[in-house]
């Protein structure tokens, strides 16, 4: 019984997203939301890494750095290499995730505030580095990205070249719903492992999680690398529909956004960046009508949202549990 519990909710999601969503946009003609809907798939992806720096107790607001890191080098090895996109996608994590590593080691031995501090100037630095560089081209960034080519395994295609499909923001949009829902399903798994429960130690009290023998310092650089491998793909798949990458194609106000997207869904549940994310994007284009007073209006329902529902809107659902 339990078991069917939990597959029905997640049956019906997948029927909704990948079945549902295409064929109501399709009647529609809005073909425009298939772009929209990708965003906040690839926005998700990103906040779920910076959710899971939360979960051992480290405020993260450095994200946009890694999703900047791996647009280039996904746009660096497709443009000027010729490197097949889909190979250049889990390149893109890695090396985030390589960088992440050798950035970590040092601060992620600080204090959860100087953490945070750290991190906020990590975004700047990538945008000013992405200046710099020659192999990036500086402030005119870089464009005429190609469409994804064809993934070929052993002479099968597995997945067409965009550039010949009717409609390559449906393509994308496939695309996107499908990694993030790998992606959350990692988060989901690691959190619940023996490793999750360790992670989950450190923030309660990190002094009694090493006296009893946690390695605190490996389990820290191993979540902050896996949330930064999440950053890399998702600016990766940016570029790649976009077709185009920019120094300011990622600054401090998306960082941020990425840490707001969590504590808006809860910081205490695994699918919190996903539904908090949804909301922050579209709740911002509705206050978009309001004009002058949007920022107002939105820093106004953020702080009250924070206040009555501490633990985000998925406590919601928990609270209504609970009461039946």
């Amino acid at each position: 019984m339990t078991r069917s519990v939990k597959i029905a909710p997640v049956a019906a999601f997948l029927a909704i997203v990948f079945i549902a969503v295409p064929v109501l946009i399709s009647a529609s003609g809005r073909i425009d939301l298939y772009y929209t809907l990708t965003s906040v798939a690839l926005l998700s992806i990103a906040s779920a890494g910076v959710w899971l720096t939360f979960y051992i107790g480290r405020i993260n607001i450095g994200q946009g750095a890694y999703a900047l890191m791996g647009g280039y080098v996904s746009a660096i090895l497709v443009v000027t290499y010729g490197w097949s996109f889909w190979l250049t996608l889990p390149v893109a994590g890695l090396f985030c995730a390589a960088a992440s590593v050798l950035i970590g080691l040092p601060i992620l031995r600080l204090r959860g505030v100087y953490f945070a501090m750290v991190t906020l100037v990590l975004t700047e630095v990538a945008r000013l580095l992405a200046l710099a560089l020659p192999i990036t081209n500086g402030a005119k960034g870089m464009v005429s990205i190609p469409l994804p080519g064809a993934l070929t395994i052993l002479g099968l295609t597995i997945i067409p070249d965009f550039a010949t499909l009717h409609n390559s923001r449906l393509a994308f949009y496939l695309l996107a719903v499908a990694l993030m829902l790998v992606c959350f399903a990692v988060v989901y798994r690691l959190v619940h492992s023996r490793v999750g429960k360790l992670c989950q130690s450190l923030q309660q009290n990190e002094d009694l999680a090493s006296s009893i023998g946690v390695n605190i310092a490996y389990l820290r650089v191993i979540a902050y690398a896996v949330s930064s491998f999440f950053g890399g793909v998702a600016g990766a798949i940016f570029a790649a529909i976009s077709q185009s990458i920019y120094p300011s194609s990622f600054t401090v106000t998306d960082s941020v956004n990425f840490m707001l997207n969590c504590f808006l869904g809860g910081l205490g549940y695994v699918f919190g960046p996903m539904l908090g994310t949804l909301v922050l994007y579209f709740g911002w284009d509705l206050l978009f009508q309001t004009g002058r007073f949007q920022l107002l209006i939105y820093s106004t329902l953020m702080i009250v949202l924070m206040l009555f529902l501490p633990n985000g809107l998925l406590s919601l659902a928990a609270t209504t549990r609970k009461k039946g």
